[in-house]
């Protein structure tokens, strides 16, 4: 056999056997066998490069080499939306619109479940998958093919009977619930912001820039659309069913409905099931199966009229209240949170839910032992949304609002004009003090590693650190007699403490929890006024000409700094190196940016977020926050929203990468 020969003979037993794991759920060898076929692949390849091929199974791991950006595509056919609605009855309404723009035809319906997920457009052309399109605008969208090759359940190549030259399949990127509470188990470990749902996750890892952490995700697909001429049959079902037999993963769980009873009996079913499905689901999908009725019925200006999505309602459950306890933050904001009866909702158990405030305790009227509604509707944080008051007993009293700091005793007080009630106890309330400490050591803040909160509750508990100050006074031996620590995690923590004396004043400033100075607030201020000793001598009318520091501000900065407590930290700060001015040779100093803003969005290679923004200002340019008709660019790292680089399109906003940018602001020769 020649080594093109048996190239060809394993890239198709590669291709058949991950069929059989990844869609069919029927594997045939062990995983030990396919990772020696795919090495014996990835060395005949090196072998003979003449044989690459980009759709072989040895290149759908990704690459780390980061793209310049997406080009976009126009879509062969548009991809319109759907009408949806939340009721039954608009669904048998449908039925009835279709029965009658049909003259009375017998039709069927394909009902299917709707997943979750984000929307792709793949092309096929003699069999191999040449493009992949997200939805966009639905007229055009990012060509993301590299990511989607990654995605093992999507064939690279397809063969079986009956396949057209050309066509098109459409489905839905999906990130099951399993790798969805594994990444952000992840994200939470790193600090990094939680993903909402599995949706925004699948969105956010398809557009990232980095091909392997794709690959790594485990995204999967399922696919509900055929498209194209010289299709296999003349109805939707076969159409997809000839798919599946080619090597799509089609959604298993469809069904042929020739009756509104049956539409309705479909609906129930899944209403209850899809609880169980190891993917998330909003919804089902009923379309006219023949392809000629399709043509018939037609399309509105926005969404075809044989089609219908019906949405579940936000997933609801009712489960007892055990008790409500009363959490204080760092700036003293006491939380009252349900503690629940454990409950399964939207793939998660819910043990606690926030009840945000008095007020809304108030409102709800609580009462010790209810029996309470709890909502997520695909979000992460789920909420109370009523009291089934029928349940009630009788003599259950109502839950009320404390009155003192459940931490330290404190008589509370409420916030002139909110909502909120707080611990007046800053310097003497162990949660405050240990939130201070937490928010100190964190990623934007100090970035000291290896002190998370039961870390700093730890060292709090041991006299060790009564104050964010007391941090640099730490040392091995006392690291060491904290429960967990060994001798490498406590020099991580003092290599962490070492390398913040790096970190700039702004954000040494915003790690002092001042009242209302925000990261934002944080580096006006330390670039209007240069050091800690200025900001401290400044009057309430000196501080509110700094650009977004208001009254509120002000007093809360010029209270801040009436404390002695306050002093005598940021004094011992500075005595331990921490930077409490700004570094004059880091400003500067250009104008190629002037009157240009930017929005920055993404993980970045060379520089951090906050760094590219420092570079900005730097160079006489403007950071905003969101796009918009007065954005000029659009800097966008790995991981970027897709919505921001939808927005950014559909303005015509230039989306530029590091590269770009960085040359931009380079000296010229």
């Amino acid at each position: 056999m020649t080594p093109a020969q048996r190239v060809a003979e394993l890239r198709r037993e590669l291709d058949r056997h991950t069929r059989l794991y990844y869609i069919e759920n029927a594997p045939e060898i062990s995983d030990r066998d396919f990772d020696m076929m795919m090495h014996e692949l990835e060395e005949l390849e090196k072998a003979h490069p003449e044989l690459d091929d980009p759709l072989s199974p040895t290149h759908r791991v990704g690459s780390d080499l980061a793209a310049k950006g997406f080009l976009q595509a126009e879509h062969i056919n548009p991809m319109l939306s759907l009408a949806n609605t939340y009721s039954v009855g608009e669904v048998d309404d449908f039925v009835g619109r279709c029965r009658d723009g049909l003259m009375g035809e017998d039709f069927e319906i394909v009902g299917e479940l709707k997943y979750d997920g984000t929307s792709i457009s793949l092309i096929y052309e003699h069999g191999r998958l040449v493009r992949a399109v997200t939805r966009g605008d639905g007229t055009r969208g990012d060509i993301v093919t590299d990511n989607v090759l990654t995605i093992r359940s999507i064939p690279a190549v397809v063969e079986g009977p009956g396949i057209p030259d050309s066509f098109e399949i459409r489905g839905e990127i999906l990130l099951p619930w399993a790798a969805f509470d594994r990444l952000n188990a992840e994200r939470e470990a790193n600090g990094d912001s939680l993903f909402a749902n599995p949706r925004n996750a699948a969105a956010g890892t398809l557009k990232t820039l980095n091909s392997a952490e794709v690959a790594r995700r485990g995204l999967d697909a399922v696919f509900y659309y055929l498209i194209g001429d010289n299709l296999p049959s003349d109805n939707h079902y076969d159409n997809l069913m000839a798919a599946r037999s080619w090597g799509f993963k089609v959604a298993p769980h469809m069904q042929l409905l020739r009756s509104i009873e049956e539409v309705d009996t479909f609906i129930n079913r899944w209403d209850t099931e899809r609880r169980t499905l190891p993917v998330a689901t909003d919804g089902l999908v009923f379309k006219i199966n023949s392809l000629r009725q399709q043509l018939n019925l037609g399309y509105t200006a926005k969404s075809p009229r044989w089609a219908i999505a019906y949405k579940f309602p936000a997933e609801r459950a009712l489960t007892k209240l055990r008790f409500v306890s009363f959490e204080v933050g760092r700036m003293g904001v006491i939380t009252p949170v349900a503690n629940l009866d454990p409950v399964l909702l939207s793939g998660t158990i819910v043990k606690r839910a926030s009840l945000h405030n008095a007020d809304i305790v108030a409102t709800l009227d609580i009462h010790h032992g209810d029996m309470l509604y709890v909502e997520k509707g695909g979000e992460i944080i789920p909420k109370i949304t009523g009291v089934d008051t029928d349940a009630r007993v009788p003599e259950a009293a109502p839950v009320e609002f404390v009155t003192h700091c459940p931490a330290c005793g404190t008589p509370l007080i409420r916030v002139e004009g909110e909502a909120s009630w707080v611990c007046p106890n800053k310097y003497g309330c162990p949660p405050q003090i240990v939130g201070r400490i937490e928010h100190f050591v964190g990623r934007h803040m100090m970035d000291i590693d290896g002190i998370g909160e039961e870390v700093a509750q730890k060292l709090y508990d041991l006299g060790y650190v009564c104050d964010i100050a007391d941090l640099y006074s730490l040392t091995e031996e006392k690291l060491l007699n904290v429960e967990g620590f060994k001798e490498r995690s406590a020099q991580r923590v003092l290599d962490g403490l070492k390398a913040s004396l790096q970190v700039p004043f702004e954000r040494s400033l915003y790690a002092l929890s001042i009242p209302f100075v925000g990261e934002t607030g944080s580096k006006k201020l330390a670039r209007a006024v240069g050091s800690i000793d200025r900001l401290m001598a400044m009057s309430e009318e000196e501080l509110t000409v700094v650009p977004d520091i208001g009254p509120r501000t002000a007093r809360a900065i010029r209270e801040f700094f009436a404390e002695p407590v306050n002093i005598s930290i940021v004094n011992r700060l500075k005595e331990a190196g921490v930077r409490m001015e700004v570094d004059s040779s880091a400003q500067a100093t250009t104008d190629r940016l002037q009157g240009k803003t930017f929005v920055i969005s993404g993980v970045f290679a060379k520089h951090s977020r906050e760094q590219y923004k420092d570079m900005i200002e730097a160079n006489g340019g403007r950071n905003s926050g969101s796009i918009s008709k007065k954005t000029d660019y659009v800097l966008a790292g790995d991981n970027m929203g897709p919505s921001k680089l939808e927005k950014a399109s559909r303005l015509g906003i230039p989306v530029i990468d590091e590269d770009t940018f960085l040359a931009m602001i380079q000296d010229e020769d």
